[in-house]
């Protein structure tokens, strides 16, 4: 036997309980990672925006076909050049695509975020497009 065919037979087979657990784990991984970078962000962009005398933001976002962004982003008051805070778009595309995973894909979906910096509450008003098929048959009409 080779050394490839041994470490091969030592391999967990692919669909094992091994192996999915270890996927989940990984998975469980990534997803406390991406929580703990969404609530790092949010705390630098709270800062920023507030120091920029920002009380109120709002952002419209869609996707569809596999890819989307945000498209609008507006502050109370209104601060011109708003969207170019190094990553205040991937933040708040990420609040919605946290909430939604893979909104984008197919028909897709967007929706609006909306953060009231004063309060530091984010809320979220999202729609999926929906493709929908009316079936109906006749016989001996």
């Amino acid at each position: 036997m080779t050394d490839d065919m041994m470490t091969s037979a030592l391999r967990p087979a692919p669909g094992s309980p091994e192996v999915l657990a270890a996927m989940e784990a990984r998975m469980a991984e990534m997803r406390e990672r991406e929580r703990r970078e969404r609530r790092e962000d949010r705390a630098r962009l709270l800062a920023d925006l507030r120091a920029l005398g920002a009380t109120a933001l709002k952002a419209e976002y869609d996707g569809y076909g596999d890819s989307g962004n945000v498209e609008a982003i507006t502050t109370v008051p209104d601060l011109p050049k708003i969207d170019a805070i190094p990553g205040l778009a991937d933040f708040l595309w990420s609040v919605a695509y946290a909430e939604h995973p893979g909104f984008e894909n197919n028909e897709g979906g967007g929706g609006t975020v909306t953060w009231d910096l004063v309060a530091d509450r984010i809320d979220l008003d999202h729609f999926d497009n929906v493709v929908d098929r009316v079936h109906s048959q006749s016989e001996d009409i």
